[in-house]
């Protein structure tokens, strides 16, 4: 996959320019870039990720694509609690399958979101993984999970073939308002 595909899988789960996400678990910035694309200079990125040569190369990539736009970069580990600001939206894209219990990584995120936070979510679609990517979740599953966990609205984004899996999509979630 490309950039292009990228913005393409994430972009009907980001409403508009501007706004305060987080892409956890972001590497070195495939996503994070798709989403910087859609979010614009008016927006800020939080970018999470354990390993910190990852996150420099996705610096050294966002400073030379998206210079005026605020990144900042957290080494740390996304399934542990993190002070972070209320977030308009968080991305994860291949990384929530790394974790056994996902479960416990959701609610940490549900909490960091506002009330109509999104979450976007990119994934394999199958329920069955390898050494690779131990804990693939389909968008069936995810539907359940998503549910499970507090989000409302879910619904698939896009999806493309993928040489790993068979395919890859993506689906957005709502932590609900007051009112729902």
């Amino acid at each position: 996959m490309n950039h292009a595909d990228h913005v393409t899988l994430i972009k009907d789960g980001v409403p508009g320019p501007g706004g305060t996400w987080a892409d956890f678990g972001s590497g070195t910035g495939a996503f994070t870039l798709a989403l910087a694309d859609l979010i614009g200079p008016t927006g800020q990125i939080i970018s999470v990720d354990k390993n910190r040569r990852s996150l420099r190369r996705q610096e050294e990539a966002m400073r030379g694509r998206f210079p005026d736009l605020q990144v900042n970069y957290l080494q740390a580990d996304f399934s542990r609690p993190l002070d972070l600001p209320l977030l308009d939206g968080a991305l994860m894209a291949n990384a929530l399958h790394f974790h056994r219990r996902p479960d416990r990584v959701l609610q940490l995120i549900h909490n960091y979101l506002r009330p109509g936070g999104r979450l976007i979510v990119v994934e394999y679609n199958v329920d069955r993984g390898n050494i690779w990517v131990p804990h693939p979740f389909s968008y069936t599953t995810w539907e359940t999970m998503a549910r499970g966990s507090g989000f409302v609205g879910t619904q698939r984004l896009a999806s493309r073939p993928s040489r790993f899996l068979g395919e890859i999509y993506a689906a957005v979630s709502l932590k609900p308002t007051p009112f729902e």
